[in-house]
Order: structure tokens, then sequence, then C-alpha cells
């Protein structure tokens, strides 16, 4: 990518800033570049000739621009309105305000970020960080989680005292740090005040999963923010479950009928004993087998009576009180309305 940007941008000014400067420093995969220059929407426009990439404006406020790329890789152009030491004046933490020029060159590291690098430290370029950007607060947090970094005292101060800003951001912007934290890094997050004291935070490891995670961390929180049906079905099955009453295969059945596909999930939710799942397993296993009548065969129309006839004779199947097709049709005409 960076060599194909610096064919396309020949001749004129464009630094290389932030994240990929860093990771390289790190010795970490650069997947992403965000290269500066004094006008992004030709710079990108010409970088996606050459790539073959899609150019797209990111932010009109901004002046910022995309280019998007096979493998979900970007490489952001961003404007360079009154140099680069004024350009990385404006970023959040020192080991995100160095840059390299694109054609090759010294590294500028007006703020120290390369030797805090090297110390482990994640420190604010400047005291107004946070209220400039609120999102910067769970992006510190996230930063300390991926990069192995830990907070400077200053800078912890600085973040505690703007906590109160955390929710301000755009929620999809929440969103996009909250998924990309790992256990470590929501307890930091907890731990600074930054997410809510939710009860089920102590169970956010038992599942690998961002959306697990994202329930046990935020609680009924998450269901303010803009949030997809898929993960709005997700939260509300885990946060409206409760454990079964016993472990009989109709109080399974019953629990399976309300919280599928997740019950599992669901389960490591409300700290239920391991052995419920090991029992939801099994019966997803007997689910395989094949039904003892279908609905066309219970001699009714088509309709919700149907469905609950079926549901009936699935109860009765899991709880063991019937074995054949007759017994389920039988059933069925005791219990039709």
């Amino acid at each position: 990518m960076r060599e194909r940007a610096r064919e396309a941008l020949a001749g004129r000014e464009a630094w290389v800033v932030g994240g990929a400067v860093r990771d390289e420093l790190l010795g970490r995969p650069v997947v992403d570049l965000d290269i500066a220059t004094r006008d992004p929407a030709a710079a990108a426009r010409a970088f996606a000739r050459r790539s073959g990439g899609a150019p797209f404006p990111l932010s009109e406020r901004h002046g910022a621009w995309r280019v998007a790329l096979p493998g979900e890789r970007t490489v952001d152009f961003t404007p360079l309105a009154d140099g680069i030491e004024s350009d990385l004046a404006t970023r959040d933490f020192t080991v995100n305000a160095m840059a390299q020029p694109l054609a090759g060159g010294d590294l500028v590291d007006p703020f120290g970020g390369r030797r805090d690098l090297g110390a482990g430290v994640l420190r604010a370029v400047a005291p107004g960080i946070f209220e400039a950007d609120p999102l910067r607060l769970l992006r510190a947090v996230r930063l300390e989680d991926e990069l192995g970094l830990r907070l400077d005292a200053e800078t912890e101060r600085l973040l505690v005292g703007c906590a109160h800003l955390v929710w301000r951001p755009a929620g999809e912007r929440i969103l996009g740090e909250l998924r990309r934290l790992r256990p470590a890094g929501w307890a930091r997050a907890r731990e600074l005040g930054l997410v809510p004291d939710n009860p089920r935070f102590d169970r956010l490891e038992l599942v690998d999963s961002p959306e697990f995670r994202l329930v046990c961390g935020l609680g009924e929180r998450l269901l303010e923010l803009p949030i997809s049906r898929g993960l709005e079905r997700y939260a509300r099955t885990l946060l409206q479950a409760e454990p079964p009453p016993d472990r009989s295969p109709r109080s399974i059945h019953r629990l399976r009928r309300r919280t599928e596909p997740w019950t599992l999930e669901a389960l490591a939710y409300v700290g239920a004993p391991g052995d419920l799942a090991d029992l939801v397993r099994e019966a997803r296993v007997r689910d395989r087998r094949r039904p003892l009548v279908r609905g066309d065969e219970l001699g009714l129309p088509p309709g919700p009576e149907v469905g609950r006839l079926l549901e009936l004779i699935e109860e009765e199947v899991a709880a063991g009180t019937i074995t054949s097709r007759e017994q389920a049709l039988e059933l069925a005409r005791r219990r039709a309305r």
C-alpha cells in the first residue's frame, strides 16, 4: 500500500502518520495507512486509480477521504493545513503523534512518542484531548489492551476527570471501540469509571465473543446504542434469561425454546452450573432425529394452532411422555382447540 501511495503522490507533500508509524516501530502488522497531505480528495482519487480501490469522503466536516481495498484494508487521506508538526499536535497520544515522509526520510516525533513506546507508556499529547473528542476515553483503554501500554499518571488523571463524557460520541463509534476490548480491557474500563458496574460483569470471560462481552459489560445500557437487530435479539435473550427450575428434560426444553440458538451463552450469563450446558448439548443431538409428525399430518388448516400443537408435541417428546407417531396424533386430537 505504501509503495502504491508513494507512486500515486509523487511530487506532493505527504506524510504517513499515526497508527501505521506506531505499529511499524512495534513490529506489528500494518493493515491500514493514514496519510496527511494538502489535498486529500485528489490524493485519494490518484491512489484509487493506481490501486483499484474505491475512494469516498470519510468526513465532509474535516475533509478526510478513504480508499477501501480488498481484505478490509483501508488508506485514509487527511488534510495537512499548517505543516506536519501542527498536524501532530492535534493527535491524541504521543505514540500516535509521529510521522514519516511518504517518500522516505527521518521520523518526525515532536512529543517523544518513540520514547514512550519503548517505556510502555500511553501519554496525552495535550491536556484537552478528551474534551476535544471523548471517544479517546475508550480508545485509551483499547490501546492499553491491544498494545500492552499503560497510561501515565497525569493522563490517567485527565481521563478520570472526563469519564462523564464517555457516552457523548456517536453510538456507532462507541460500539467500534468496545467491540475490540478483551476481558482485561473491559476490566480496565470499569476501573476507570467508563462503563457501568453491571452485576454480570464478572462473567464476561466465560464466552469468547465480543457480543457476549458487550452484554455482560453494559447490561441494559447496550440497548440504548444503535445496535443491529440481530445483536438486539441476542442481548434481549440473555438479559431476560433465567436458570431452569430443575434439570428435567421438560425444563431444559422450555429453556431452549426461550433462548435458542444462544442457550449456552444464556446459561453462562446467568451463572448456571456447567452440567446444564451438557444437558443442552444432549438435547440438541436429539433434535436431529426426524420429528414424529409434520404439521400437514394434523388434519388442521395452516395457522397458529398447528404451530402451537407442534410445540406441545415437541415438549412432550423432550419430556419422554410420548414416543410414537400415534401418541403424538392422539395428543394433538385431545388438545386441539
